[in-house]
């Protein structure tokens, strides 16, 4: 079945090969939060290289949220253009909701 939930590592790295881009509204906000409550603060997104579609729907993505230190595109030791970095406040920063 395809809508059976599909677990995934929450080990910091989301890669977003096996995903559908409709499914990206919940995923990487649900992933983020999921790296935090773990104590993880650096999150890699990988969405590849291609068109560049599906890493301008991940940044418009985090660039709604407001638990972000901020974010890139990766270097060349970690996906270059083909993923983005994410650093995630810590909980307790004074910006948490």
């Amino acid at each position: 079945m395809d809508d059976d939930p599909v677990e995934i590592p929450i080990n910091g790295v989301l890669d977003l090969h096996t995903f559908k881009p409709s499914d990206l509204g919940t995923l990487i906000p649900d992933y983020l939060e999921a790296c935090r409550e773990d104590g993880i603060f650096d999150v890699r997104i990988i969405h590849g290289k291609g068109t560049g579609a599906l890493r301008e729907t991940v940044h418009a993505i985090l660039r709604r949220r407001t638990d972000l230190v901020g974010f890139q595109l990766g270097n060349e030791t970690s996906g270059g253009w083909g993923a983005t970095l994410v650093t995630l406040r810590t909980k307790g920063s004074c910006l948490d909701s």
